[in-house]
C-alpha cells in the first residue's frame, strides 16, 4: 500500500501521487500516459486525472502496479467496478490481465479466451478479483512461462484451475521441477493447430515465445517497443545468458515475418506493439542491426 507519507515530490499536487517504493517498471506509465510520467529513476504523477477516462485509468495503474507504489489522498469509491474491468481488452480475443507481480520484476500477462481452452501467459498477482473474472471466462487450460524470471504465482494458478503449467527445461529451477509440460531442444512446439511454441535463447538459456494464431507474439524479455528508440529493441542491460545467442535467436524469429507475418509484439517488459501494414519484417531487421551495433 502507498503512503503518503513516502510521497514523491516529484508528483504533481493532488490526489493521486507515487510513493518512493516505486521500482521504475513502467507499468503506469504506458496504462495511463496522461498521468504519469518517469522522473528520475522511477515514475510520478505528472497530471492529474481531469476527465473520467483518465480517472479509470489511473485507478487501473494503480490496481496493476506491482509495488503498490500509487496511492490516493481520497479513498476511492469506484475502485471495485475498475477491478472488474480486468482483464482489458487488447485485440480479437486477447487480454491483458494487469495485476503485475513483483516476484516477476513487475512483467505484464495475458490471457487468450479459446474454445479449445484458454492461455495464461506469464503469470500475474493471484489476486481474487482477477481469478474471478478468469472463471467467468472459461478458467485456465495452459499457463505458458516465457522463461524463469516471470513464473510469479504459477503454482497458487495450478493449483486453483488445475491447468497445464509450461516451461522449457533450461530454464527449470528448483521451485519449477514440479511444472507439467517441459519442452526440450531448439525446435518449435506446436502446442495446438493456432499455437506455436518457439524457443527463443539468449535472454535466458530457456527462454521462448508463443505465436498465437499466426498474428500475435508473445515475447516476456525476448522483444519489446521502445518509446525512446522508435523501434523494436532487446534488453542489453539484463541479458543473463548469451547477448550473441540472442541475436541469432533473434534471426530466426525474423524468419517467421516472411512465413507469418505476425502483426502483434506483446513483452512482458517493455511496451507492446502493432503493425498491420506488413512491416513488421523490416522492423525486425532494424531491430537486429541495433543489436548487433551494441553487441
Amino acid at each position: 500500500m502507498a503512503h503518503i507519507k513516502d510521497r514523491r515530490a516529484q508528483n504533481v499536487a493532488g490526489n493521486f501521487y507515487v510513493d518512493s517504493s516505486c521500482i521504475d517498471c513502467d507499468t503506469c506509465r504506458w496504462l495511463a500516459p496522461q498521468v504519469f510520467s518517469r522522473a528520475g529513476s522511477a515514475s510520478a504523477v505528472h497530471h492529474q486525472p481531469t476527465t473520467e477516462a483518465e480517472r479509470i485509468s489511473a485507478l487501473a495503474a494503480l490496481l496493476a502496479c506491482p509495488t503498490a507504489s500509487i496511492g490516493t489522498e481520497i479513498k476511492p469509491t469506484d475502485i471495485q467496478q475498475v477491478h472488474q474491468q480486468f482483464p482489458l481488452l487488447v485485440a480479437d480475443n486477447v487480454f491483458y490481465c494487469g495485476y503485475h507481480s513483483k516476484k516477476s520484476f513487475g512483467a505484464a500477462s495475458y490471457f487468450i479466451q479459446r474454445t479449445e481452452g484458454n492461455i495464461l501467459i506469464d503469470s500475474p498477482r493471484f489476486t481474487p478479483p482477477l481469478v474471478k473474472q478468469l472463471e467467468a471466462m472459461g478458467g485456465v487450460r495452459y499457463l505458458y512461462l516465457t522463461h524463469r524470471d516471470d513464473v510469479a504465482d504459477h503454482e497458487k494458478f495450478q493449483q486453483h484451475f488445475g491447468c497445464q503449467r509450461i516451461l522449457h527445461r533450461q530454464d527449470v529451477t528448483a521451485t519449477t521441477q514440479a511444472i507439467e509440460i517441459q519442452p526440450t531442444g531448439s525446435e518449435p512446439l506446436a502446442l495446438d493447430e493456432d499455437v506455436l511454441i518457439i524457443p527463443q535463447p539468449g535472454h535466458s538459456r530457456g527462454h521462448t515465445v508463443l505465436l498465437y494464431q499466426g498474428k500475435y507474439l508473445f515475447t516476456g524479455d525476448h522483444l519489446a517497443w521502445s518509446d525512446r528508440l522508435h523501434q523494436l529493441y532487446a534488453f542489453r542491460n539484463f541479458c543473463w545468458d548469451s547477448w550473441q545467442r540472442q541475436i541469432e535467436s533473434m534471426k530466426k524469429l525474423a524468419d517467421y515475418t516472411h512465413n507469418y507475418g505476425f502483426e502483434w509484439v506483446l513483452p512482458g517488459h517493455g511496451r507492446r506493439f502493432v503493425d498491420t501494414t506488413g512491416g513488421m519484417g523490416d522492423r525486425m531487421s532494424q531491430c537486429i542491426q541495433w543489436m548487433q551495433s551494441v553487441a
